[in-house]
């Protein structure tokens, strides 16, 4: 079972959420295929440990996307608000619903429980 958020973890996470919905929106007129996005954190290694994963209709509508605007934007959003990526490329991931529903039988949660961790930079070293 996973341990309780504490009070500043949940205003940090509502905090993140509000940023990332006003990206999302933003990407939802602007990115052709954008679907939506969604976050996963530890915040005992935070914001290393932030990963934003955008999800396209299609594998070939993220393949196409403009990454680097939406590091940009993502990171912007998330500038406002004194959350700083230490590798954007590292921690916003792209992901399509083509996929989920290839490898996941479409459940996301399933999908997003079984990539957890990939490429999250650690700032200690393994104990």
């Amino acid at each position: 079972m996973a341990k309780a958020k504490s009070k500043t973890e949940k205003k940090i996470d509502n905090n993140i959420r509000l940023a990332l919905t006003a990206a999302c929106d933003q990407f939802l007129e602007d990115v052709p295929g954008f679907q939506w996005l969604t976050h996963q954190a530890n915040y005992t290694n935070f914001p290393a440990s932030l990963m934003v994963t955008c999800i396209f209709d299609t594998d070939d509508s993220f393949h196409h996307a403009d990454k680097q605007k939406i590091y940009k934007v993502i990171q912007g959003k998330l500038l406002k608000i004194g959350v700083r990526f230490k590798s954007p490329e590292g921690q916003v991931m792209f992901d399509s619903e083509e996929a989920c529903i290839r490898d996941d039988d479409g459940k996301w949660n399933v999908r997003l429980e079984r990539l957890k961790g990939r490429s999250i930079p650690r700032n200690r070293p393994e104990q």
